[in-house]
């Protein structure tokens, strides 16, 4: 089942705009399903065009490495374990924060990109998209409770074995 719909987008997207009326910014909302394909992006009045680029790549990451991108900050700097990541995959994963999976049942439904000037308002936006969060019924309509959603972090050995597999020099 898709989660993650063209009607459950524009609510997250809807949630992300008010936020960045709310702190005086214009913003690029990106929203991916959980193979990490478009489903809707957004851009605001003068937000720069720039960041539509940024946008959908912070989601993709966040579906991609299934972690927030912020915490791939210090692992991608110099001397980190993922050192040099951003140059994989045509340099489209990215290595700061606005890109945060969207998690039900313990799985990755999707993520949100968020551009918009700081990093501090990219995390601001995209942690009202995840907020906004609210899954379309699946036909049980005795249950209105929607699970909270929350960013769950991989196992560590996850960038072990991703190094070992994909970056470990030969």
């Amino acid at each position: 089942m898709k989660f993650i719909t063209l009607e459950v987008a524009r609510n997250l997207i809807s949630g992300g705009e008010q936020k960045a009326k709310e702190i005086g910014i214009s913003a690029v909302i990106a929203i991916v399903d959980e193979g990490g394909h478009l489903v809707a992006c957004h851009r605001m009045d003068d937000a720069p065009i720039a960041s539509i680029d940024h946008a959908q790549d912070k989601a993709w990451t966040a579906v991609a490495m299934k972690r927030p991108t912020l915490e791939l900050t210090s692992l991608a700097a110099p001397n980190g374990q993922l050192f040099g990541i951003n140059t994989k995959n045509n340099g489209r994963i990215t290595t700061f924060g606005g890109g945060i999976p969207i998690i039900m049942d313990e799985k990755i439904v999707g993520a949100v990109g968020v551009c918009c000037g700081t990093i501090e308002h990219d995390l601001e936006v995209a942690a009202a998209v995840v907020e906004a969060f609210i899954p379309e019924e699946n036909g049980d309509n005795n249950s209105n409770e929607v699970e909270e959603v929350q960013v769950r972090k991989p196992p560590q050995d996850y960038l072990q074995e991703f190094y070992e597999q994909h970056l470990r020099p030969t």
